[in-house]
């Protein structure tokens, strides 16, 4: 009986030892998997955001809707905001600097009219997700 003992003798620290470290790898799992979702949490935020920016600038279009179909309110990827006293240019402006470039990083929009199909896209950097940087949503309906 004495033998057995010294035999196991140490066995229950090396268990202890092997339970730690099992653990410890499941929490790095857990905290990597924290992390990711977060990031994933991120881009699905932006991406709501760029589409409720299309929604908002479409209910604009369609309020205004002569001038739309003008092409009042065409504007391209990588145009300054316009400036001038339409109303078109104004609510471009408005759109444009004070929503979609202040609520989505490096923000762009554009809005394209053309025999009464809308095209709008909107364009940011989603560096944090991990994945492509620029990320575009596009929306395209009839006015």
């Amino acid at each position: 009986m004495l033998n057995l003992r010294r035999i196991q003798s140490g066995f229950t620290l090396l268990e202890v030892l092997v339970a730690v470290l099992v653990l410890s790898i499941g929490l790095l799992g857990l905290a990597g998997l924290q992390a990711h979702g977060l990031k994933t949490n991120h881009s699905a935020y932006l991406r709501s955001q760029a589409s409720m920016l299309a929604y908002d600038i479409l209910d604009v279009l369609r309020s205004d809707r002569q001038a739309a179909l003008n092409g009042g309110y065409n504007l391209a990827l990588g145009d300054a905001a316009p400036s001038g006293g339409t109303v078109p240019q104004s609510q471009l402006n408005n759109w444009l600097t004070e929503r979609v470039e202040r609520r989505l990083p490096q923000g762009d929009g554009a809005v394209q009219v053309s025999s009464g199909r809308v095209t709008i896209t909107i364009q940011w950097n989603d560096a944090r997700s991990g994945g492509s940087s620029s990320q575009q949503f596009i929306y395209q309906t009839q006015l």
